[in-house]
Parts: structure tokens; C-alpha cells; sequence
């Protein structure tokens, strides 16, 4: 058994710091570029047999302590009448994206049954593992949703989406409860396929300033997490260094900080009456061994052995990284923190 990563998330003491990497499962991986060049990204995640493989390969070539989901965060919108392709270098394309209330209205209830195949993926996952590592369900937020909803591709500012949202107030919060319906559901069906910790990812959330997300974002994010208090809950944004407070008081277990804020501020901030996730950042794997040793040595010493720190990066992996380096920084974060946590124990007996 390792539970290091559940007993994390509810700030136990552990062995050793559980460590775990967004975008960990595919991307960096050869054998996962070989299924690349058979199957499209929505094709793996739809074929139950092959997104469960996927999503193990980090935990065996890794040895990483949780197993995140291979799937994509618009794979829910489909079940609500979204038509979407993923495109090779620029993201996901919405066939008729939302410009109207009549769009807004014209969405589907979500069916969880609809998305069955991601259920069964975890299913598999679960059964492979037996306990060896934690199994990451996740879901996209409603904000993140919304602006590829609006803006119908991915956007460096989000503007379609933010102007919709100051133009037609109403019609945006219909959205956005619609959104959080969805992923209470979606998530909740996660949890009972075998998923021991679900993560909700607004990843571009950090183009609100803290008066618009307080009024725009807030209630629906607080909505979903109110529905999953029994679940252990990981909130992660990205440039959410404003945002911070909003996010803790939104909900979650876990606040995911990303590298722009240092780890020891982040957690002062949120407050110690939760964990925290992050923030090594990606682009230290691309400069060898010892920058990303350095930047793992200042995020443990700001984290100070305090229960309820999960090692991660402060986003996902970056495609070119180096696979050995990876293990590494496994092995790095787990020995390290075990010698400090042995000499601990050591202390108080």
C-alpha cells in the first residue's frame, strides 16, 4: 500500500512527501508518441483499454504516487451538444461556439453515462494499481470551460469570453451554473468509478482580477465544492497569485500553486488549515540535473516538512522533458524527505 498522497490531501504525517506531475501521463513518454502516431488524443482517452495505459505509465516508469487520469478536460461538453475537434498545436476548436443566450440555453443537461468510457478507464486503473499509488480524477472549471466555450479556441486573453461575461451578466451565470451542474456530476461519477481524489483545473482563471472573480467565478467554484466535501479536493489555477484568498475561500483540500509565488507565501496565504500543491517550475527539467535539484531543494525547505505538501510542478510537464530527469526528481523528493522525516521521529522518541 502507499497512501502518502491521500493522507497528504488531509495534511497527515507521512513517510515521505508524495510527489505527482500534471501532464505526467503521455507527452514526455516514447511509448506514449508511438500510440500517438495510431491514434488521435480524443481516440486514446475514448478507448478505455488505451487511457488506462496511458495513465499508468508515469507510475511505472516513474514511480510517482498518484495516477492522474489521460483525458481531456472538453470531453464533458460533448454529452451537453458541444461539437469540438482537438487540433495538433493549437488546442481544442468548438464547431458553433456560444456568442448568444439563445446558445447558452440551447445546452444539454450532462449524462455522466455519456461519458461511460473515462469511467471505465479509471475502473482499470483502480484494479491495476490495488492500492500502489492514488488514482486523480479531475475535471476543467466552469471559467476555463466557459472562456473555450466563448471564444471557440484556446486565446492568449480571453477577451470574446470576458466582454460576453460583462455584456450579458444573466446569460453568463446561466453558464456557468450549467458548468458546475455538469462537473459536480461528472466528478461525483468519477468518485464512484474508483477515483480517490478528484481536481478541479481552472487554468485560465488567472485573467480575472480578484473584484471579477468574487462576482463572476466564486459562487459556482464554492457550489462544486460544497457538493464534494466527503472527497478529498485539489483547487489549482494558474497565475492566481491575486487570487489566492478567492481560491481558499472557494474550497478545496489543496490549493495548487503555481510557480509564479513562492511556496511559503502561497501556503501563508491560503492558510495552514489546508495543503498545498506545487511549484517547482517546468522549465528548470529543461536545464539539466542540478537547476531542477536546486529548485526542488527551495520548494522542500519552504514547504518545512509541514503535513499536507504535495510535491508537483508549478503547471505540466513540458513535451522535450527529459524522462530520467523526471525519475530523478522522484527519487530526489521521496529520499529526501524521508531522511528528514526519519530524523523526526527520531526526535521525539
Amino acid at each position: 500500500m502507499n497512501d502518502r498522497f491521500l493522507r497528504a490531501c488531509r495534511r497527515q504525517a507521512v513517510d515521505a512527501t508524495p510527489i505527482w506531475f500534471m501532464r505526467q501521463a503521455g507527452r514526455s513518454f516514447s511509448a506514449y508518441r508511438a500510440l500517438r502516431e495510431r491514434y488521435g488524443i480524443l481516440e486514446l482517452a475514448k478507448t478505455p483499454e488505451l487511457c488506462a495505459e496511458v495513465t499508468l505509465m508515469p507510475v511505472r516508469e516513474l514511480g510517482v504516487d498518484a495516477a492522474v487520469l489521460f483525458a481531456d478536460i472538453m470531453l464533458p461538453l460533448e454529452p451537453m451538444g458541444v461539437g469540438l475537434r482537438i487540433e495538433p498545436d493549437i488546442g481544442p476548436i468548438i464547431d458553433r461556439p456560444i456568442r448568444s443566450v439563445a446558445d447558452v440555453a440551447a445546452l444539454r443537461p450532462f449524462d455522466p453515462g455519456e461519458v461511460s468510457f473515462t469511467l471505465d478507464a479509471i475502473r482499470l486503473v483502480r484494479r491495476e494499481l490495488d492500492g500502489r499509488a492514488g488514482v486523480i480524477g479531475f475535471s476543467g472549471a466552469p471559467f476555463t470551460l466557459a472562456c473555450y466555450l466563448i471564444e471557440g479556441r484556446p486565446s492568449r486573453d480571453f477577451a470574446i469570453a470576458k466582454a460576453f461575461m460583462y455584456r450579458e451578466p444573466a446569460a453568463w451565470h446561466d453558464l456557468m451554473e450549467r458548468l458546475a451542474t455538469m462537473v459536480i456530476a461528472y466528478l461525483r461519477a468519477q468518485v464512484d468509478a474508483g477515483a480517490d481524489v478528484v481536481q478541479l483545473f481552472d487554468s485560465w482563471v488567472g485573467g480575472l482580477g480578484p473584484a471579477d472573480y468574487r462576482e463572476f467565478v466564486q459562487p459556482h467554484v464554492r457550489r462544486i465544492f460544497a457538493a464534494l466535501e466527503d472527497v478529498p479536493t485539489i483547487h489549482f489555477g494558474t497565475g492566481t497569485a491575486a487570487l489566492l484568498e478567492l481560491l481558499a475561500e472557494a474550497g478545496g483540500d489543496v490549493i495548487g500553486l503555481d510557480h509564479r509565488v513562492s511556496l511559503a507565501d502561497g501556503w501563508r496565504r491560503v492558510g495552514y488549515d489546508r495543503g498545498v500543491q506545487g511549484n517547482l517550475d517546468s522549465a528548470r527539467l529543461l536545464a539539466g540535473w542540478e537547476a531542477t535539484r536546486d529548485g526542488a531543494r527551495t520548494v522542500l525547505d519552504e514547504a518545512a516538512g509541514r503535513p499536507g505538501h504535495i510535491f508537483n510542478l508549478g503547471h505540466g510537464v513540458l513535451p522535450q522533458t527529459d524522462t530520467d530527469l523526471l525519475r530523478r526528481l522522484v527519487d530526489f523528493v521521496h529520499e529526501e524527505t524521508a531522511r528528514a522525516a526519519a530524523t523526526t521521529m527520531e526526535v521525539r522518541v
